[in-house]
This record gives structure tokens, C-alpha cells and sequence, in this order.
């Protein structure tokens, strides 16, 4: 539709309209850019003026401190341990609970999907302390479960798959199953998964970069070095009054790589799933 009214536009408002996204482009992917520039720069460079976006002399220096500053192939092991981890179970729990809202009738269930909607409002800060007196009692603390406890449910997973599943499938499909014999969890796996496969591909990107990016709960519940993941490993780099901006830029990198490749593959999953849960009925 937005394409559309674009070519409903006369020249004028067409040339606009694009130059502002292509501004808007530009401006989201500098930063980037810069990062990747910076991780091939000598010391120099990085504090030259004018800086420079293309390093006079690139070097793999910085790319060759990442082995002796840290343990980050532990740390690169330990995010994708803990951000597969973490999709795996949003997934599971999103479509489980997006299935029942939308397609169950029950007593309450207006109620409490309002209540889960409600917790999507309340960031993970304000009931960090009970949460983390919970892992104690568990003794989780320096475990993988301890660090991915907090992220294996999304609230707003569980409101876009019950819109996904609720839009997109039809009852009728599913009573015509049901007519033929299949029982409620053969229905789920053999019809409601394959048909949501665009939406969960975009649940599935949102899944794995909150947890690659999770920050202050892993530097809470882990004491031991082995366990950090890249977010508190790139904390080496940075001292008390100064900076290495070469090798946090391409540890930064390395950081970004993987979230990056998760978006290309699931791009067109991403896409359309969005533009599914967009859908009203």
C-alpha cells in the first residue's frame, strides 16, 4: 500500500520521498560502517583528525588482540549457546501460547491475555532483584540456565503469534482436521506450525538479538570470566579513562556478524511475518 501512494506521487514528491530514504538509509548504516573501518585502523588513525573513513594503512592488529586480550571464542560460543537457547524457547512458548489464545475459548482468557500484555510494560530492571533471588535459591548463578531464564518467554512474542495464528488460519481448516480424526497436538504440529512459519522466522530474529544482546542480567549472574558472553567480554577494551577503539571495534564485529546473518536468512520470513501481524479481522 505504501508503495502505491509513493507511485501515486508526482516526479516532485517521488524524487522527495526517495531522497529522504535514502538519507534515512545512509545515516543508519554509518555507524556501521565506521565500525568495521575502525577495526582495520592503526591507533593513529582512530584518533586522527580529520578522521578518515578508509584506513591510509589498514592492519589486522586489533583482529590479532581479540586472541590475548580475552577468552572471545569462549565468549562468541557462550552467546550463541545462550541466544539459541533463548529462541528455541521463545518459539516453542510463543506459538503454544499464540495457538490456545487464538483458538480456545475459555473462561478468563481475555483477562489473562491482558495480564501478559501488561507484563510487556514492565522491563526486566524493575523485577531484577526477586529474579535474581530465585536463581540463588536455584544455585543457577555461572550456569547457561541462570543466564537465559529471563529470555526463553516474550510477552510480545505470545501477542504476535495469537495474531499470526488467530488471522492467518483459518477455524474451519482446523475443525475439518478434527472432523477426520487428528487430536489437538497432531493439529498444532502438522497444520498450525507449517503455515506459521513466516511469522515464527520473524519471531525467531527478535528472539536471538535481545538475547545476543542482553547486557546487565548476564553481568549479574555470572562471577566467572568463562561464562561472560561477547556483550560483557567487549568491557575489556575499555578502561577507566580511556578506550581501545581498535579492538573493541572488531570485537564489535565479531558481535555483530551473527545477528546480521540470522537477519539474511530469515529476511523474507521476517518481512512477511511482520506484515502478517499487521492484519485485522
Amino acid at each position: 500500500m505504501e508503495q502505491t501512494r509513493v507511485l501515486q506521487l508526482g516526479l516532485p514528491g517521488r524524487i522527495i520521498t526517495w531522497t529522504i530514504l535514502i538519507l534515512l538509509s545512509v545515516i543508519m548504516v554509518l555507524p556501521f560502517l565506521w565500525m568495521i573501518s575502525t577495526s582495520f585502523k592503526p591507533p593513529t588513525e582512530v584518533i586522527a583528525w580529520p578522521p578518515n573513513m578508509i584506513p591510509h594503512n589498514p592492519t589486522l592488529e586489533n583482529y590479532a588482540k581479540l586472541r590475548t586480550a580475552a577468552p572471545f571464542v569462549r565468549f562468541f560460543a557462550n552467546s550463541i549457546i545462550m541466544s539459541t537457547i533463548s529462541t528455541i524457547g521463545i518459539i516453542i512458548t510463543s506459538t503454544l501460547a499464540g495457538y490456545v489464545f487464538s483458538k480456545y475459548k475459555f473462561p478468563g482468557r481475555n483477562l489473562l491475555f491482558a495480564i501478559i500484555l501488561l507484563t510487556a510494560m514492565v522491563p526486566l530492571e524493575v523485577y531484577i532483584l526477586p529474579l535474581f533471588m530465585t536463581m540463588v535459591d536455584l544455585k543457577w548463578l555461572n550456569t547457561y540456565q541462570g543466564m537465559v531464564a529471563p529470555y526463553v518467554i516474550m510477552s510480545f512474542g505470545i501477542f504476535f503469534m495469537r495474531q499470526n495464528i488467530g488471522h492467518g488460519i483459518p477455524d474451519e481448516l482446523l475443525e475439518a482436521a478434527r472432523m477426520d480424526g487428528a487430536s489437538d497436538w497432531r493439529v498444532f504440529s502438522t497444520m498450525v506450525l507449517p503455515l506459521s512459519k513466516s511469522a515464527i522466522g520473524a519471531l525467531a530474529i527478535l528472539a536471538f538479538q535481545q538475547a545476543w544482546a542482553a547486557f546487565i542480567w548476564p553481568l549479574l549472574v555470572t562471577r566467572k570470566v568463562e561464562m561472560y558472553n561477547m556483550e560483557l567480554g567487549l568491557g575489556f577494551f575499555q578502561n577507566a579513562f580511556t578506550v581501545d577503539f581498535g579492538p573493541i571495534s572488531a570485537a564489535s564485529v565479531f558481535a555483530f556478524m551473527p545477528v546480521l546473518l540470522v537477519y539474511f536468512v530469515f529476511r523474507k520470513q521476517i518481512q512477511r511475518g511482520v506484515t502478517l501481524g499487521a492484519v485485522k479481522g
